[in-house]
């Protein structure tokens, strides 16, 4: 490590970031992903003083730490989106109180953050720790694991990243990817395509039906295209791919009705429609009440005020907030570049993070 290090930091915290980061653990590499588990396992046990559960869901790990009667649930994720072999071109490193490499930022200083704010406590009673190995890549093995952890809780706080400046994120959009399939009919393009059934022509009166569907903050956005087998034949087949950001229930259940909805227009061909939700929205209100209070805390702490943030993308708390439970998420780590070439943690920040989230532990429980 070189450069200046800012005052304050806690006792290890810069050491333990270096060892979560300098594990890689992409995503779609289960191995990797377990052997992140261990390491995280590891460091959480020190801190925590016990092992936790390890669940291991078609083949993806997490962990899992309970204490006594579940009321506040900490949530965060060990996976990255960086391949393997990241590291060669994204080294860590810390200059000038900034740490730099891959997952640094997404979110692997949150968890660092989780453990040193709980070993502060008298008593770990009530609190549950979730650590996911697959948030980068849709919760897929996670998501009821979430869901049933949180359910009936009094809070919950995400340990992810937080936004521009710091700022915690107080509502989140829900997503649905959906795939709509045309197959339509083969016919020789010159000799006879009256024959056919084009499923490329359909697909383009589908696409400009479903870029209808969007309105007011609810994006409804077509992406991936494909279709057709050669250049002089009718295209059989067309897909695209179809990326939903909502910030309400309702409308996330509007938008679902309106694409089961969608028919046919060109004669011959037929339509196939699939996929879903994703996640449910984590709206405003299930995380105004625990953002009033981390305000005030935050003001007891000396830290600079709090601001909030609504943000496009999901995490982990859209499902928390799905089943009902208070959710505030962005309490991670303060910096940016999340995914980027220039993804960085401010090390000075992680020590007021940790004592706000340990601060808010004891104020709900």
């Amino acid at each position: 490590m070189s450069g200046g290090m800012s005052g304050g930091m806690s006792g290890g915290m810069v050491e333990d970031l270096e060892e979560l980061v300098v594990c890689e653990s992409f995503s779609s590499d289960l191995a990797a992903v377990a052997r992140s588990a261990e390491v995280v396992a590891a460091m959480g046990a020190r801190y925590l003083g016990a092992p936790p559960e390890k669940l291991v869901i078609d083949g993806v790990t997490h962990l899992r730490w309970a204490f006594g009667s579940p009321k506040v649930l900490l949530l965060g994720h060990h996976d990255t989106v960086w391949p393997m072999g990241s590291l060669a071109t994204h080294p860590w490193s810390v200059v000038d109180g900034v740490a730099r490499g891959p997952g640094v930022f997404d979110m692997k200083a949150g968890l660092v953050q989780t453990f040193h704010a709980l070993a502060g406590l008298d008593s770990l009673d009530g609190i549950t720790v979730l650590v996911t190995g697959d948030e980068e890549v849709g919760s897929v093995t996670s998501s009821p694991l979430i869901q049933d952890t949180a359910r009936g809780l009094a809070a919950a706080f995400v340990m992810e990243a937080s936004a521009d400046g710091g700022a915690l994120k107080t509502a989140r959009k829900g997503t649905a990817l959906y795939t709509v399939n045309v197959h339509g009919k083969a016919a020789h393009a010159g000799l006879e395509p009256e024959k056919g059934a084009n499923a490329g022509i359909e697909l383009a009166h589908q696409i400009l039906a479903i870029s209808a569907i969007g309105a007011g903050a609810t994006t409804v956005t077509p992406t991936l295209l494909s279709g057709g087998s050669a250049a002089n034949t009718v295209p059989a087949s067309a897909s695209v791919a179809v990326d939903v950001r909502v910030a309400e229930v309702l409308e996330q259940e509007r938008v679902d009705a309106a694409m089961r909805a969608l028919r046919s227009v060109v004669p011959g061909t037929r339509l196939e429609i699939l996929g879903g939700a994703n996640r449910p929205p984590l709206e405003a209100a299930m995380s105004a009440p625990l953002f009033a209070v981390a305000q005030e805390l935050a003001a007891g702490l000396g830290l600079k005020p709090l601001r909030s943030a609504s943000v496009g993308g999901a995490s982990d708390g859209n499902f928390t907030a799905g089943v009902g439970c208070p959710t505030l998420d962005g309490l991670g780590a303060v910096g940016g570049g999340a995914h980027a070439d220039h993804e960085h943690v401010i090390l000075a920040e992680m020590p007021g993070r940790t004592a706000l989230l340990r601060a808010l532990i004891n104020a709900v429980r």
